[in-house]
């Protein structure tokens, strides 16, 4: 249970702050976000992993990491804790918590969605999960910098999701029609990012079993 709470708090506190960073922070909302992650992941690392993504999940789980069960009761805690920010966040910013493609063209969108959740997952495979660097300290600035980056470089494109739960959650929040038309492109690019990140940590650990 301590897993699961762990996992809707991180989410939750993380979704909440992405809604009020995009609301307020203007330009420096990516360094925001990335900082809220960094912190809930030093937060719950040791208790769950701090995974508050299910393309995480399904990364570690792939890895062996995780059970199925305990894989799925992560999901469904990251994106209830996703989802009550969502709803609870307008009431302090006045305005629905939206996530939507900043472009028309939505091949580009889910390349950057793809690519960015690939970075991220890959850097939480390699620093959070390698027992190379187990118990290093570094890993919570690795993987928030991470969403720095990803932010910065390609949330004007995408709408910067990078996490089923995020885009999923403020769609269902919303129900919005524009929100949840777009929904598949936070559920698929984060997916194949995760799918495409366990691939190459195999193949950069080639001993380690499948």
């Amino acid at each position: 249970m301590k897993n699961y709470v762990t996992e809707f708090v991180g989410t939750f506190l993380f979704v909440f702050s992405i809604a009020l960073a995009v609301a307020h922070a203007g330009a420096l909302a990516p360094l925001v976000i990335g900082a809220a992650l960094m912190c809930m992941v030093y937060m719950g690392g040791h208790i769950s992993g701090g995974h508050y993504n299910p393309a995480v999940t399904l990364a570690v789980y792939l890895r062996g990491k995780l059970g199925l069960p305990t894989a799925l009761g992560y999901a469904g805690s990251q994106f209830a804790g996703a989802t009550l920010a969502a709803a609870l966040a307008p009431i302090v910013t006045h305005q629905a918590f939206l996530v939507a493609p900043g472009t028309t063209d939505l091949t580009s969108a889910l390349l950057v969605e793809t690519l960015f959740t690939f970075a991220l997952v890959l850097v939480v495979l390699d620093v959070a999960t390698d027992d190379a660097v187990a118990k290093n300290s570094f890993y919570g600035l690795a993987i928030g910098f991470t969403i720095v980056v990803a932010a910065f470089a390609g949330g004007s494109v995408s709408g910067g999701a990078f996490n089923p739960a995020v885009g999923l959650g403020a769609a269902a929040a919303a129900l919005d029609s524009a929100a949840l038309g777009h929904a598949w492109l936070y559920l698929v690019g984060p997916l194949s990012g995760a799918l495409l990140a366990t691939l190459v940590y195999h193949l950069q650990h080639p001993s380690e079993a499948v």
